[in-house]
């Protein structure tokens, strides 16, 4: 029999690590994020695009660890604020940003943007890396809607109680996590990049 294929998530956020693994489970493989490991380092995020961040966490992070890595970045873009807060999303409203803290900052600054004007998209960027920090491969993909004039929902995290996915007329916060695994755009950029992860794996199993 194989050993356990490990794959860390590189991420603390266990709202989002607990999303990744629900996509991954299916393949059989063991997925741990960074609260399991005390060695793991915090990885500074000083590239340009979710692309560099999400290398840059990746790469680093499997070098530390010595295991498989799979890392992302990932954010809001809204249109009529020429892609902000983008790389920034998740401390839009400063060093010591909240949830709660980053959707006021959006209210406000969007207070007198027109409905038909108030169109976003999410963006991820997922990228693995083998345990000597060699990126493997990467895969970006989107979800696009608007944004609320006010939040809806509690479900999720982020940004998800004010964007509203169009098709079907509500937020992420109020679609809870079932569609959102369907559709969001980290579901989207797993989708793409699950069959290299679990080639990969499976070689060093082999």
């Amino acid at each position: 029999m194989n050993a356990p294929r490990l794959l860390v998530l590189g991420t603390h956020n266990q709202k989002k690590g607990r999303e990744l693994a629900e996509l991954l489970r299916p393949h059989g493989l063991t997925v741990e994020t960074l609260a399991a490991f005390s060695q793991a380092i915090e990885v500074e995020e000083t590239g340009d695009t979710f692309g560099e961040n999400a290398r840059l966490k990746a790469a680093q992070q499997a070098r530390r660890l010595g295991l498989w890595v799979l890392a992302e970045d990932s954010g809001i873009a809204i249109d009529a604020m020429d892609g902000r807060p983008g790389i920034y999303s998740a401390r839009y409203a400063g060093h010591d940003a909240t949830d709660e803290t980053n959707n006021a900052q959006l209210i406000l600054e969007l207070a007198e943007t027109p409905v038909e004007k108030r169109t976003a998209h999410y963006v991820c960027h997922a990228a693995l890396a083998d345990p000597t920090g060699e990126i493997r491969g990467e895969e970006e993909a989107y979800c696009r809607g608007r944004i609320l004039f006010e939040a809806a929902g509690a479900s999720g995290f982020g940004y998800d109680p004010l964007f509203e996915v169009l098709e079907y007329h509500r937020t992420f916060g109020q679609l809870g996590d079932y569609v959102k695994a369907a559709i969001s755009h980290r579901a989207r950029a797993m989708r793409r990049i699950t069959p290299l992860i679990v080639r990969c794996l499976l070689e060093q199993t082999a």
